[in-house]
């Protein structure tokens, strides 16, 4: 007996539904609908997506929460949809998954001396060290994705990413340069995370 493609497409959407049926997303931990985007220890392989291994749980718990007010918008709506995923309670089951990861690796950087004397510049490493016990809520830049950095820092200056929301964030990035804040993205992905 021989089957024709439609005969052929009927089963595949049979099959395909049936395993559907199948799927109960409480027999996987929380922090699995995260790492479809972040890698799995936090580690992901776009620079549309931040690197969350070993960042700080109290920021991610505070970004989470900001998608999830409407607070933090500046993602087109993505992260907003996500986060209605996780239930009140694993928000820190999934923060701490995270920041329990080895941070990732640094990125290799021909040249970091401009970035950094920048950095010293504008006193962005006053808040933004990489001290363990440093400010909860202030992330560690060091290691993300250079372009991850430039669109953060662009959209503050910009003012599509609320620059009140965040607290000592320094007046100057609103007004910085485009070839500074590459600089600075640069030299930060090419310093380790603690």
């Amino acid at each position: 007996m021989t089957m024709d493609r439609r005969g052929l497409a009927g089963v595949v959407i049979l099959l395909a539904s049936t395993a559907q049926a199948d799927y109960d997303p409480s027999q996987y931990p929380a922090y699995e609908t995260c790492a479809l985007c972040h890698g799995l220890f936090g580690v992901s392989h776009t620079a549309k997506f931040p690197n969350l291994g070993g960042q700080k749980p109290a920021y991610i718990e505070a970004q989470i929460r900001g998608f999830l007010s409407g607070h933090r918008t500046n993602d087109g709506g993505q992260m907003a949809a996500i986060v209605t995923e996780l239930q009140p309670e694993d928000i820190p089951y999934v923060t701490d998954w995270f920041a329990s990861q080895d941070p990732p690796e640094p990125y290799a950087a021909l040249e970091t001396s401009a970035g950094r004397a920048k950095v010293v510049e504008l006193g962005c490493d006053t808040c933004h060290d990489n001290a363990v016990d440093g400010d909860p809520l202030v992330p560690f830049l060091t290691a993300q994705h250079p372009g991850y950095l430039i669109k953060q820092m662009t959209d503050f200056r910009e003012e599509r990413r609320d620059a009140a929301a965040l607290p000592g964030l320094h007046k100057d990035l609103l007004s910085i340069p485009d070839a500074d804040i590459g600089a600075i993205a640069v030299y930060l992905a090419a310093e380790a995370r603690p």
